[in-house]
């Protein structure tokens, strides 16, 4: 009976497929982050031929290029989302990127990968909170935890297995032509978003105001209902700790494993597949550990143990450093997850495209804050930034938990779940 019941939780996120409209824009979903994995190999790959001294800059101006679009726009993609087809806003972005994307192997110039990044993740930035808003609308919600949960751990798979595969593609087909790949993958996912009845798409229409409100206030709107909600709030502010922390694991862990740690590249991959499978793991299983109305506890624990692993890392050897970024990755998986469920449930369907687009502004502005703190404690204090960034995560953690947790007992919350399971 007990082998029944892990088997049921194992296999729980996978219920959600079972609602075949849900499972075409999780194939469309996992085909297009499919296509991102090549995008940035083939960008890497690009940047290296503009110069190797340059590669490194020109990759780090790309990726602040992506998130000011994403902290820019996706406000303002959640306002669209709620007014008008949703659908017609996922295939028409869709579509303007698979463009954009296709022109990248005839840049020649640096400054046009800056322009076709940014102009790539404007529209990256409409297309995600919609896709988001979406999800409510189609699955029931006793299966909506494991429709995000199951989004959430095809994000952290692919995000191992896709640089990989891109880069085995890049070997085989050459740099630039992995765009014209890449282009293909996003055809292959339009299609599929262009067969979707737009009629369940779209925001409900009798909870739709008359009054038709300027876009700045539907923004701002968004934002009033992201940060008024005690639970969401409380998730979004553990998000930042959980930026912080990812901050320095994605930028510093090149340095600690090939600097600190006198190691190669296969090394480094191996280490960042080990925070990437953690990750999977604890989004396949999120929504069984903590099915309260707060999530508290997967907040606070995913939060909690991504902080003290990054805190250990520079006085770990290879095997160890492979087994705490496991746990980091359960860790931030754990403490980033329950955000989008919570919207999704004490949001209504009216409302919740401002509030996604809202929330994937402040989530990236969380980590436009955490990636110059990382940089600047990885340059200067080469071997103790692991310890200074888990202290200041840590820290973080523990004035979020006094000063925004919502009253309520986490552990009777806990206890109630574990005798409705039992």
């Amino acid at each position: 009976m007990k082998i029944d019941k892990v088997i049921s939780r194992l296999t729980e996120p996978f219920q959600a497929l079972q609602n075949k409209l849900f499972a075409k824009v999780y194939l469309a979903q996992t085909i297009s982050l499919l296509g991102d994995a090549f995008t940035w190999v083939g960008l890497a790959l690009l940047a290296y031929q503009f110069g190797e001294g340059r590669a490194a800059i020109i990759l780090a101006t790309a990726l602040t290029l992506r998130v000011t679009a994403f902290i820019i726009f996706s406000p303002f993609a959640g306002v669209l989302a709620d007014r008008i087809d949703r659908k017609k806003i996922l295939y028409t972005t869709h579509f303007i990127r698979m463009g954009l994307v296709a022109l990248l192997p005839f840049i020649t110039t640096e400054w046009q990968i800056y322009v076709l990044v940014f102009l790539m993740n404007v529209f990256n930035a409409f297309f995600s909170p919609t896709y988001r808003s979406i999800i409510p609308q189609i699955v029931d919600k006793k299966l909506y935890r494991q429709a995000i949960g199951l989004s959430a751990a095809t994000y952290q798979l692919l995000g191992v297995l896709g640089p990989g595969l891109a880069g085995i593609l890049a070997v085989w087909l050459g740099a630039r032509e992995i765009f014209l790949v890449d282009a293909a993958t996003f055809i292959v996912a339009g299609i599929l978003l262009l067969t979707l009845p737009k009629d369940f798409l779209n925001a409900a229409k009798e909870d739709v105001s008359k009054k038709h409100p300027t876009t700045w206030q539907d923004v701002t709107k968004g934002a009033k209902l992201l940060f008024q909600n005690k639970y969401i709030r409380f998730a979004l502010f553990i998000e930042l700790v959980s930026a912080m922390a990812g901050a320095f694991i994605l930028v510093n862990t090149i340095v600690l494993v090939k600097g600190g740690l006198s190691l190669t590249d296969s090394d480094y991959g191996l280490i960042m597949a080990a925070f990437g499978i953690g990750a999977t793991v604890a989004a396949f299983v999120s929504g069984a550990i903590d099915k309260s109305k707060s999530r508290q506890v997967s907040l606070l624990l995913g939060a909690l143990v991504l902080g003290l692993a990054i805190s250990a890392a520079n006085y770990l050897n290879f095997s160890l450093l492979f087994v705490f970024w496991i746990f980091a990755g359960l860790g931030q998986s754990l403490a980033e997850i329950p955000s989008e469920t919570l919207i999704g449930e004490n949001i209504s369907d009216s409302e919740q495209g401002k509030v996604y687009g809202s929330h994937f502004a402040f989530s990236h502005l969380w980590w436009a804050i955490a990636y110059p703190i990382a940089g600047f404690l990885g340059t200067n204090f080469p071997e103790k930034e692991f310890l200074y960034g888990g202290i200041i995560s840590l820290a973080l953690l523990l004035m979020v938990f006094l000063f925004l947790r919502p009253k309520e007992s986490v552990a009777g919350s806990k206890l109630l779940n574990w005798r409705k399971i039992g």
